[in-house]
């Protein structure tokens, strides 16, 4: 993937994922922006392209909203296909076998920022 923004880039606060797990963002300008989303799993913070590889839709039900219920996972809201937190691969749906798109991140003191 292009560089999105500048490495160190804060895009959130590590405690902006204590609610749902998990928080939407964009990050870039113009041609480069892209949807990214910041998922946290114990002490371990994932960062992925928020667009589901079966047809390149969001995949939250309402913002900042990507975790199952049932926790552990990811779910895409249009189709219900399941992926791992720790890597974005698909285990259920109409992508399985295929993965989301990483996003380089990294938990940098209090922040999550673009590694």
């Amino acid at each position: 993937m292009n560089r999105l923004a500048p490495e160190g880039t804060i895009l959130c606060a590590l405690s902006d994922l204590d609610a749902t797990g998990a928080k939407g963002l964009f990050v870039g300008e113009g041609e480069a922006r892209r949807n990214i989303f910041v998922v946290r799993d114990g002490d371990a913070v994932f960062g992925y392209v928020n667009s589901c590889p079966h047809i390149g839709v969001p995949l939250e039900f309402e913002p900042d909203e990507f975790i199952s219920e049932f926790g552990g996972e990811i779910l895409c809201s249009t189709h219900g296909a399941r992926f791992r937190i720790e890597d974005g691969y698909c285990v259920s749906g109409p992508c399985s076998g295929d993965a989301l798109e990483p996003v380089a991140v990294r938990v940098q003191g209090d922040d999550v920022v673009l590694a």
